[in-house]
């Protein structure tokens, strides 16, 4: 069976990666887009598609999208409009997605699961979608889902840390027009865990990724003023045997959120390779752009290897 999908706020394609290795040959993209320019030149150098990429996919109306079996999506969390949901409330009746979702990108992945009504989607979020505005958000985004739309929605929160040494806990939320035999009782976690961050370290890193001593005194200063206040905040120091923290779009910054130990000099930041094998990026993927491009790139996007094991279990149930 052959599946065509699209792909929505793609970044650097880091979840269609994870779905293409679970369905091999039997997955085809057929729509992508992306806004940032330096994203799709990452996403063009390691995906040879016969279209060009997609801007801004507020501009598309839904009927210009391919027909697909799949939808893929990575959306950003945005707080809905409380109005549009006490005036569904008030009412006592459910006044369409639109009304709530309005202005905000998840509404454009209803609209377009609306009118396309793919087999199933796959969605992915930070953990704190489920927290975030007091639990309104995901209320709104699970009753746009099942009720306005009509899909079987089952969502789990899932640390990559079970198969790259990198604690990063996400939300998969994952959907099928159909009763399909879904279940995560048949996710399969690697016994032996995501390994050690020795396992994902380049051997010979530059000088440049070494943190100035300028730098380094400031992150300890910055690090005990916070620490006296009781605070949390503090760099995340990494050895070989350990896990490294979850590196997000702003590492690029400092890089305090991830710095590796070295003998007898200051603790460097991670080379933009390291970041890619710690969200289980292969290491035939190209990284065409500045290290500041790609920190951002690779801190916004996913732990291939748990999409493609979230993926396996969705090919299992359609085809269930």
């Amino acid at each position: 069976m052959k599946y065509r999908s699209i792909d929505l706020f793609a970044g650097i394609g880091g979840i269609r990666l994870g779905v293409e290795q679970a369905f091999g040959d039997d997955v085809e993209t057929v729509f992508v887009s992306e806004w940032n320019k330096y994203s799709n030149q990452t996403y063009a150098a390691n995906f040879e598609d016969p279209f060009p990429i997609v801007g801004d996919i507020t501009e598309v109306p839904s009927k210009e999208i391919p027909d697909h079996d799949i939808l893929l999506a990575g959306f950003p969390c945005q707080p809905f409009s409380i109005a549009g949901v006490s005036k569904k409330n008030s009412l006592g009746r459910a006044t369409g997605f639109a009304d709530e979702t309005q202005g905000t990108l998840f509404f454009d992945v209803a609209r377009i699961i609306d009118a396309k009504k793919p087999r199933a989607f796959l969605l992915e979020n930070v953990k704190n979608l489920v927290s975030h505005d007091k639990g309104n958000t995901f209320k709104v985004i699970m009753s746009v889902l099942t009720e306005d739309l009509g899909y079987h929605v089952y969502w789990k929160i899932i640390d990559g840390k079970n198969w790259t040494p990198q604690h990063r806990e996400r939300i998969y939320i994952v959907g099928f027009l159909d009763d399909v035999p879904f279940s995560w009782d048949d996710l399969d976690l690697p016994k032996c865990g995501g390994g050690v961050f020795a396992d994902v370290a380049e051997q010979d890193v530059p000088d440049k990724y070494t943190l100035s001593d300028k730098l380094w005194e400031y992150l300890r200063n910055y690090a005990e003023r916070h620490k006296a206040r009781g605070n949390g905040f503090g760099y995340g120091l990494v050895g070989p045997e350990d896990t490294t923290r979850t590196i997000s779009a702003r590492y690029y910054k400092d890089g305090s959120e991830v710095l590796v130990r070295q003998e007898g000099k200051n603790p460097r930041r991670l080379t933009p390779r390291e970041c890619a094998r710690l969200q289980g990026f292969p290491d035939s993927f190209e990284i065409p752009v500045s290290d500041t491009q790609a920190y951002r790139q690779f801190g916004n996007s996913v732990c291939v290897p748990a999409v493609a094991e979230v993926a396996r279990l969705m090919k299992k149930a359609l085809e269930g």
